[in-house]
């Protein structure tokens, strides 16, 4: 048996890249998995992610909702109670990271990567964690990035502070839910090379300079972070709880400095 046999997963932005490993991590580990995605365009990944999980042996959905209306994370909720039963473990996934520096910022802008980024954290959380408490159980992990930490590009401000934020939030959530028996951690992946990074990556000076930058001399991949995620929904992380999980390489360790002073 897994891991997770038996247990209930909800996982936001499960359709496509880290989201989608999540899912099939998750599911490997006997999870069921019901599998969140935004627009009609991304419906027919979610539905592949989700047949996925049913080919692994697992029960799966897939639930639309914008995760930055409360209105409608609320339905999601109710859909994934009706179909599967009580979250037990939420992965709050979902994320933008859109390119702006910061003279260009608009409201818009920063008030969608708000939204997307940390407001979903708050809302789906406090849902979820209406169950959790009644059960003096429950898993939430949230998907941050190296930028909780240090500031990793001169045109992304919103993005860096949002996910600053969410750090804070979890570790918030953490000391409230604790006493309930509710693990509230997160995970900080540094740059992986999924769609959400295609066009980034495709300058090929970009990605040697990403995989030179990192100590490991690699980028990181979305099945790592899904791993990762899987040890802290586990009862092996029974007491972890407010630690951001670095999936970075040692990045958010290592001090800028010339490539050769490490060699001599």
């Amino acid at each position: 048996m897994g891991r997770l046999a038996g247990k209930i997963a909800l996982v936001t932005g499960g359709s496509r890249g880290i989201g989608e490993a999540i899912v099939i991590r998750l599911a490997e580990e006997g999870a069921d998995v019901a599998v969140n995605y935004t627009s009609d365009s991304s419906r027919p990944k979610a539905e592949a992610v989700a047949a996925e999980v049913r080919r692994l042996g697992g029960r799966s959905i897939v639930v639309q909702a914008d995760v930055g209306s409360r209105e409608q994370v609320m339905r999601m909720f109710e859909t994934v109670e009706k179909e599967l039963g009580q979250v037990e473990i939420l992965v709050n996934n979902a994320g933008i990271a859109p390119f702006e520096p910061f003279m260009k910022v608009t409201d818009e802008t920063w008030d969608r990567t708000y939204n997307t980024n940390v407001k979903s954290i708050f809302m789906c959380s406090q849902r979820a964690a209406a169950s959790m408490i009644e059960k003096r159980y429950g898993k939430i992990v949230n998907v941050l990035s190296t930028a909780s930490l240090v500031v990793t590009s001169p045109v992304i401000p919103h993005y860096q502070s949002s996910k600053a934020a969410a750090n804070m939030l979890t570790k918030g959530m953490a000391i409230e839910l604790g006493k309930f028996n509710i693990n509230v951690n997160a995970v900080g992946p540094s740059t992986v090379d999924t769609d959400m990074c295609t066009d980034y990556l495709a300058d090929d000076e970009i990605r040697r300079k990403e995989i030179e930058a990192n100590p490991m001399k690699r980028l990181g991949t979305a099945r790592q972070i899904g791993d990762a995620v899987v040890f802290l929904a586990s009862d092996e992380a029974m007491q972890v709880n407010g630690h951001l999980l670095m999936v970075d390489g040692g990045l958010t360790v290592k001090a800028a400095q010339p490539d050769d002073h490490m060699e001599r």
